[in-house]
Parts: structure tokens; sequence; C-alpha cells
């Protein structure tokens, strides 16, 4: 996008604005696009380069700040207002709103040409950031469900060996889903996919429908004890689902607790050798 001559788009209903922003925007190097009214302005089709919009606030058919939320969508496009009086109530609007400069006429040449070279390289941040999101989106596409179920996994922090619990394949099984995903998705390490599914919001929440929940929750009644089994000697034992507690009788617990006190009364070895 660097390569492409950035775009200015003027609007503003005074044609004499209009010419002397025209031949400013052009001796910086850079192309002009004039309107004199909004809906002209909002009819057009851009083109795709990087640039800005010199909007001003008093327009005979739409107010600037409707303009700017009809293009808010549009983050690639800052908007720089242009204003003949001093409105407090609409610069806190539009600066809330999201405008990159809010300046006053008459305008200064070096102050509105700052104005817009800021803008028109936070167009570009943004065209390169959707260029770098369309691969990433790209990459994330191609992925096969099962190597998307993988890559849920592994950025959540899950081993090969978890992993493979998880789904029900083996370890060699998931290296390989893992190999490839790694590979569609051009990531050189661990550390550099978890980044790539950060920009994706790819989690156990947030993949293809069988990687959303993967690991299964256990049943929520348990389950029934097994019938009893026969022993050719012992005849039928039953087979319980936990251990029950041991009851011990309360005259063997006096007499243990009795036995321990006689022993703590026992002079010590080293007591016999003094």
């Amino acid at each position: 996008m660097s390569e492409v001559t950035p775009i200015v788009y003027v609007v503003d209903d005074d044609a004499s604005v209009r010419k002397a922003l025209n031949l400013l925007v052009e001796s910086a190097g850079w192309q002009a696009v004039t309107f004199g009214s909004a809906r002209e302005f909002l009819s057009c089709v851009r083109t795709p380069a990087p640039g800005c919009l010199v909007l001003d606030l008093l327009l005979p058919d739409l107010n600037g700040l409707d303009v700017q939320k009809l293009v808010a969508d549009q983050a690639d496009m800052p908007v720089i207002f242009i204003t003949g009086c001093g409105d407090v109530s609409a610069v806190v609007a539009a600066m809330k709103n999201g405008a990159a400069e809010y300046l006053t006429k008459p305008l200064q040449d070096d102050v509105l040409l700052d104005a817009i070279r800021n803008a028109i390289e936070r167009s570009r941040a943004e065209l390169r950031q959707a260029t770098e999101m369309r691969h990433l989106r790209a990459r994330f596409a191609s992925l096969s469900r099962r190597e998307q179920e993988v890559m849920a996994l592994v950025v959540s922090g899950r081993l090969n060996k978890q992993v493979g619990g998880d789904l029900g394949i083996s370890e060699i099984t998931v290296k390989a889903h893992r190999g490839r995903m790694m590979r569609k998705m051009s990531a050189a390490s661990l550390p550099d996919l978890v980044m790539m599914a950060a920009r994706l919001r790819v989690s156990l929440h947030r993949a293809q429908p069988n990687a959303l929940d993967i690991r299964r929750a256990p049943p929520a009644v348990p389950p029934s004890p097994a019938p009893d089994a026969f022993h050719p000697h012992m005849g039928a034992t039953r087979r319980c689902a936990r251990p029950e507690a041991i009851v011990f009788p309360e005259s063997m617990l006096t007499d243990a607790s009795s036995r321990a006190a006689r022993c703590s009364q026992q002079p010590s070895s080293a007591d016999v050798k003094r």
C-alpha cells in the first residue's frame, strides 16, 4: 500500500475552499478528490488506497457529524473536521466518535498538512492490519476440522498426549496433524501460533463446533453398581463402587489409647543410660 498514492477526500460546500485545498494537497504529493456535498461524497466509489477525509462540519444536506457516523465502519479513512465556528459540543462529539483532528478556519497550511500526514499513516496501518488479517483467516480456513481442533487444544496449553486423549486419537496422529497445522499457518513456533490464535480469537470456546468443547464432562449421575459377580470358590461377591468406611469398636479405640499413654510414660533409652 505504500506504493499507492494516498487520496485525500475533501467535502466542503465552498468552492473557493475546495480549490485551495485541492492545490495544497497536490503540492504535498497526494491525490485530491473534492465534493461539494455530503451525498455526492457518499455516492462515490472509493479507490483502495490509504487516505483520509477532510470534512466540513456544516454542510447544506447533511451534518458533518452524521457523515462521520456513516463512514465509521471504514477505519482506514480517518476524518479531519474543518469548520468556521468553534462549537465545543461539536468538537467533543467529533473526537468522541474517533475524529483524527478538528481544525477551525482560516486553516494554517502546515497544521493541516501535518494532520493529513498523520491521518494517512493511520490509514496505512489500518490497511496493513486488514491485509494481514485476511491472509491469517485464509490460512486458518485452509485447515481441516481436525487440524483446527488440534490447534485450539495446543494453544490452550495441552500436550500432545493430552490432545490425543481429548480427541480420542493416538499421540502419533496428533503429531502429524500438528505438523501440518503449523505448516499451513506458517507458524515458526508455539508462541507464534498462540499469537495467531489470539488475533483469530481461537480457543476451546471459539473454533469449529467439534473444537468448542472437546473434553467430555463427567456424568451428572454416578453409574449404578455392577451386578453381583460369582466366584467359583467364594460364591457371590458384591462389587462396590467405592470401599465402605471401616468403623472400629469403641473398646478397641480405648485400649489403643491406653497403650499409647503407657508407652509415652516409659523412660527412653537415653534416660536408662543416665
